[in-house]
Formats: structure tokens, C-alpha cells, sequence
């Protein structure tokens, strides 16, 4: 059985190797139905980490809407196209490696955080966290279901409503604002579901 972190560099290593089809394939999706509930609980002008940014594309569109954008993406390749789609610097960085504290406003994690391994969620979710200012904003998307798959060379941590409660029993700080559904933004795979939440940072104590 593969271990966690072998789970993990062999799925950084497959968006490696297919960095251009994949920023292809994404670059030009427009996510604009799901940019608006996050950001209307952001003011003008907030500070946005894009975890796991791509191709570049959702930071792109934040900086483009005037707010200060910071954009990690764990691929080298991936984060060299990003940083030529968006003009921003895109540090190379893992989820586990996330060490700001409340530096951010809002963080945007769509359709990367579901690449971590299940047993590591708490504390890549209490990173994210830390790095949140008072009252924060976090926007997490999973593929819907329930459980860890491997598929086409990638780790995958599914996630259902039921799920995503279980896990954020573990991270008491992030207080779970709302969940919704949608399909797949690709109109080639629109048949795929997707479990979107926003999540709010509310100190303990």
C-alpha cells in the first residue's frame, strides 16, 4: 500500500508532468458562480491566498477584481505557467508547508485541498486557519463522495456533507458557514459533482 507521502509526490509529480494539457484544460473555465459568495464576505481590496493555484486562472481573476493576491501551487511546472498567466510571483509550496499567521482574508483552496490525504486534513485545516485574520473567509472544494481513491496516477480524499462535518470536528476554529453542490464547471465533465463550503475562522476562546 502506498504511504501518505509517496501519495503525495507521486500525484505533484503526475500534475508535473501533464502541467501543459492540465493548464489547458482549466486556464478559460469560467468559475465566476462560485467566485461570488466568497468573495461578498470579503471587503474591497482583501488580502486572498489561492492555495493550490493551477493554472493561475482564479488568482488571475482576483488580482484582475482589484484584490491583493498571494498564489502557491506545489508543481514547479504548474507554477511556472501561472506565473506567466497571472504576472504574479507563484511560490512552489505544499499545503503542509503553510506557515503564515494572519496574513490573509480569504483563502481560496478550489479543487486541490481534495489531494491530501485524508489522515492529514486536520492539520493542513489548522494552517490554513492560523493564516487567517480574525473573521477569515476559507473556500474549499472536494469531488463528491466519501472516501481516498487513486485515479489516473492522483491521490483523491472525496468528501460528502456528512464527511466534511466529521472532519471539521477536528479543527474547532473553523466554523462551517454554508455547503452547496454544483457540476463540474468543464462541459465535458459536467456529469461529476462537486461539494463546495465556505468556512469562517472563529478564534477559540
Amino acid at each position: 500500500m502506498t504511504d501518505i507521502a509517496t501519495s503525495t509526490d507521486l500525484t505533484i509529480a503526475r500534475y508535473g508532468a501533464d502541467a501543459e494539457p492540465f493548464f489547458a484544460a482549466t486556464v478559460d473555465v469560467d468559475m465566476s458562480p462560485l467566485y461570488a459568495p466568497f468573495l461578498a464576505k470579503l471587503a474591497p481590496g482583501a488580502a486572498i491566498l489561492d492555495a493550490g493555484c493551477g493554472s493561475g486562472r482564479d488568482a488571475r481573476a482576483f488580482r484582475e477584481q482589484g484584490y491583493a493576491v498571494t498564489a502557491i501551487e506545489p508543481s514547479p511546472p504548474l507554477a511556472r505557467l501561472a506565473e506567466i498567466h497571472t504576472g504574479l510571483p507563484v511560490e512552489v509550496k505544499r499545503f503542509q508547508a503553510i506557515d503564515w499567521c494572519e496574513r490573509f482574508d480569504g483563502i481560496w483552496v478550489c479543487a486541490s485541498l481534495l489531494h491530501v490525504p485524508l489522515a492529514e486534513l486536520p492539520v493542513v485545516l489548522q494552517r490554513l486557519a492560523r493564516a487567517l485574520r480574525p473573521e477569515g473567509v476559507l473556500y474549499v472544494s472536494f469531488k463528491y463522495g466519501h472516501g481516498e481513491r487513486d485515479s489516473g496516477g492522483r491521490h483523491f480524499t472525496d468528501l460528502n456533507e456528512t464527511a466534511l462535518a466529521e472532519l471539521l470536528d477536528s479543527v474547532p476554529e473553523l466554523t462551517l458557514l454554508e455547503t452547496w453542490t454544483t457540476a463540474d464547471r468543464r462541459s465535458w465533465r459536467e456529469a461529476e459533482q462537486w461539494l463546495n463550503a465556505l468556512l469562517r475562522l472563529t478564534p477559540l476562546g
